[in-house]
């Protein structure tokens, strides 16, 4: 959206006359973002689309995107979440976005540490921009505290688009106030208390975040270890050193204590009866508070 654009919508009252929540600047990021050198090759900024994931994953599919394009949306009225999860939230009231990747110095049998990766750049670059602590739900929610209550703030979705790539998609919740919130157990930046809500700012952040965290992880081969992924990974883990229960596929269950992220980014179970269960996939319950 133009300034323009965005003067003659908030004129015109409407879903988009929120003053609170002003619109993105796209020639403004992509002045800050795109470089000769740099990773990302382009900023577009939609008003409203289904699914930033699903339009990038086509344009990539067709040929008609580039390694490092962004695509940013306002609002996403059929947004996905892990497990076909729905998610949505009121237009300016957040980051939506996705990334165009193309890791073809990393083995594929890596590949599945790009969405904690990309965990990893957006807590750490919205701690920084937004002066909000966030931590990692295992394997890609992003958690605030809101009073003394951990409250899901966003969430991380990648899937593949062709042989090469990976579209990566990010949904944060900035500017949500409790009476818009989906469920109660959600939360945003602003509830949780941060400094600064100006998405502008939040998304540079972010971006140039996960920029140096791919290229570290790309220059290591994807390597994790060697990387600092993996550690810095563990690190900002909620997930760790809580009694769990992991809803598997089939309709199996595993309770047991998380106690490490392995070399595959799986998370790994201490049992009751002894045996350390690496979960790959499934939904993750905390059972107490750390």
């Amino acid at each position: 959206m133009t300034p323009r654009d965005a003067a003659d919508a908030d004129a015109g009252g409407g879903r988009w006359s929120d003053l609170d929540r002003p619109p993105l600047d796209a020639t403004a990021l992509r002045r800050a973002l795109v470089r000769r050198d740099g990773l990302w090759s382009g900023v577009e900024v939609v008003q409203r689309t289904g699914s930033t994931n699903a339009d990038l994953v086509a344009a990539a599919s067709a040929g008609q995107a580039a390694e490092g394009a962004v695509l940013v949306a306002e609002e996403q009225t059929a947004g996905r979440g892990r497990l076909d999860r729905r998610w949505s939230a009121p237009p300016r009231s957040g980051l939506f976005f996705s990334v165009l990747l193309t890791p073809d110095e990393v083995p594929v049998s890596r590949w599945g540490w790009l969405p904690l990766l990309t965990g990893v750049a957006v807590a750490t670059g919205l701690a920084r921009a937004a002066g909000v602590d966030l931590a990692l739900k295992w394997p890609n929610d992003l958690l605030v505290t809101v009073g003394d209550e951990e409250r899901k703030a966003g969430g991380i979705l990648a899937e593949r688009a062709g042989e090469d790539s990976v579209v990566v998609g990010v949904g944060v919740n900035v500017t949500l106030r409790a009476d818009e919130l989906p469920v109660p157990q959600a939360g945003s930046l602003a509830l949780a208390g941060a400094a600064n809500t100006d998405r502008d700012p939040l998304l540079r952040a972010v971006l140039r975040s996960l920029e140096e965290w791919y290229g570290r992880w790309r220059a290591a081969g994807g390597d994790p270890g060697a990387s600092g992924l993996q550690e810095t990974y563990a690190a900002g883990c909620a997930t760790l050193g809580r009694r769990v229960r992991a809803e598997l596929p089939g309709d199996r269950s595993l309770v047991g204590e998380a106690v490490a992220v392995d070399g595959d980014g799986r998370l790994v179970i201490a049992t009751e009866e002894g045996v350390q269960a690496p979960v790959g996939a499934g939904d993750i319950v905390h059972l107490r508070p750390a």
